[in-house]
């Protein structure tokens, strides 16, 4: 059984080396919705797939990251970087290039991890990120599957090169998540939201 839960957020970027010049040569944003597609094959004590409160903490922290903010690729020109820092409270810096297809699969491989790293309390089991979808406008998407997250031939499949501004995680309920995500520390979901 698949289970959908949207959440919404304001970005800008430039897509550098696109076809389109406006894409690739101006700042500009948009107002995204991402969509995750949580699985399993059984359901949990409440017989649900996850319980969306679950959705309310870190994985929804770490997807707003993104709203009111610049998203910079780390392969862009130095000092358009520095730039972008110096201006700019809210950023987040990817390996990769910000287009709506590299958001789906930073935003799987994020997800993906804390949903890893979770320990589930409530019967949960087999329960695992099916995909997301990263809407850029009202007629066009991007949908990541983990065959796609992890293809390294589309780009870097680790998160560990990824910079959140100090003000991004400053707004966190736990400014250190990201860095204890990385470590590998486990979460244990709360037993009641």
């Amino acid at each position: 059984m698949i289970i959908r839960k949207l959440y919404r957020f304001e970005n800008a970027h430039i897509v550098r080396q696109c076809t389109s010049r406006r894409c690739s040569r101006s700042i500009h944003g948009h107002s995204y919705k991402v969509e995750l597609l949580f699985a399993s094959s059984s359901l949990d004590r409440g017989q649900m797939v996850y319980d969306f409160g679950l959705t309310k903490g870190m994985i929804k922290e770490f997807i707003d990251s993104f709203d009111h903010s610049i998203t910079l690729w780390s392969g862009d020109d130095p000092d358009y970087l520095a730039d972008m820092k110096r201006w700019s409270e809210r950023w987040v810096q990817l390996p990769v290039n910000p287009s709506a297809e590299q958001f789906a699969r930073t935003i799987f491989l994020i997800v993906d991890r804390v949903i890893e790293q979770t320990k589930m309390v409530n019967g949960e089991t087999d329960v695992r990120l099916d995909g997301v979808i990263v809407h850029e406008t009202d007629t066009g998407y991007a949908r990541a599957g983990r065959s796609d997250a992890y293809n390294s031939t589309m780009g870097p499949t680790n998160i560990d090169t990824i910079v959140f501004s100090q003000r991004v995680m400053d707004e966190w309920t736990n400014p250190g998540m990201f860095k204890e995500l990385l470590s590998g520390k486990v979460f244990v979901n709360p037993t009641s939201v």
